[in-house]
C-alpha cells in the first residue's frame, strides 16, 4: 500500500509552518508523498479574508516546487461550491484502493472534528496526523489533554489518530496577512520565490 499524506487548508498564504509540518508528517511516518491540498470555497472561513483559489494554488505550487515528495492537489480547489473532507477522502480512496490516506490537521481540529460533514467517514477512510505545538503547555490545551482527546474519538468511532509534535513553529496565515498590510517584513516566514510573488502582486496589502 503507497502511504500519501494529505495536507489540506485554505493556505492564505502558505508558509514556512505548513512545509515543516508536511516535513515532519513524511518523515515520522513513513510517507511517500504529501499532498497540498487548497480548499476552494471554505464554508468556515471570512471569504473577504481569503483570496481566490487560483491564486492560493499557484502560491502553493511555488513553494513546494522544489521539494520533489510533495505535490499540489487543486481536486478541492477546481470543485465548484463548498467542499468537505469526508467527501474528498471518500473520492481519493475510491480513486485510489490501494492507497493509505493520512490527513494531516492541527490538534485543536480534534475538539471540533465532531461538528464537521460525517466525522465518521472521515475517521473510516484515513489515519489523522493531528500536529502539536512543541510548547502546548503554553496552549490552551496540553498534550496531555491532546492524548486524551484523541483517544476519546478512537474509542467512539475506532479512529486511527496519532500525535505529530512539531518542533521550531511559530507562524501562522493571520500573522503574515497583519505583516504585509502594514508593509512589514515576512522575510524567513514563507519561501522566498512566495515572498517574491505576494510583494509582486501586492497581495494582502492595504
Amino acid at each position: 500500500m503507497k502511504r500519501i499524506g494529505i495536507m489540506g487548508g485554505t493556505f492564505n498564504p502558505i508558509h514556512n509552518g505548513h512545509l515543516t509540518i508536511a516535513q515532519l508528517a513524511k518523515e515520522q511516518f513513513a510517507l511517500d508523498q504529501v499532498l497540498f491540498m487548497p480548499s476552494g470555497v471554505p464554508y468556515m472561513k471570512n471569504l473577504r479574508e481569503v483570496l481566490p483559489a487560483p491564486v492560493r494554488c499557484e502560491m502553493t505550487a511555488l513553494a513546494i516546487r522544489d521539494i520533489p515528495y510533495f505535490a499540489l492537489s487543486d481536486m478541492e480547489a477546481a470543485a465548484e461550491g463548498n467542499t468537505y473532507t469526508c467527501h474528498t477522502l471518500q473520492k481519493l480512496k475510491s480513486t485510489h484502493p490501494d492507497t493509505d490516506y493520512y490527513f494531516i490537521l492541527g490538534a485543536d481540529s480534534l475538539y471540533a472534528i465532531e461538528d464537521w460533514r460525517h466525522p465518521e467517514l472521515i475517521f473510516k477512510t484515513c489515519t489523522l496526523l493531528a500536529a502539536v505545538r512543541e510548547d502546548a503547555g503554553k496552549q490552551p490545551f496540553s498534550w496531555h489533554q491532546f492524548e486524551k482527546q484523541a483517544q476519546y474519538l478512537r474509542e467512539k468511532y475506532h479512529a486511527a489518530i496519532e500525535l505529530l509534535k512539531m518542533t521550531g513553529i511559530n507562524v501562522s496565515s493571520t500573522q503574515i496577512r497583519a505583516l504585509l498590510k502594514r508593509g512589514a517584513d515576512i522575510h524567513g516566514l514563507v519561501p522566498e520565490n512566495v515572498e517574491a510573488f505576494m510583494l509582486e502582486n501586492h497581495l494582502y496589502q492595504s
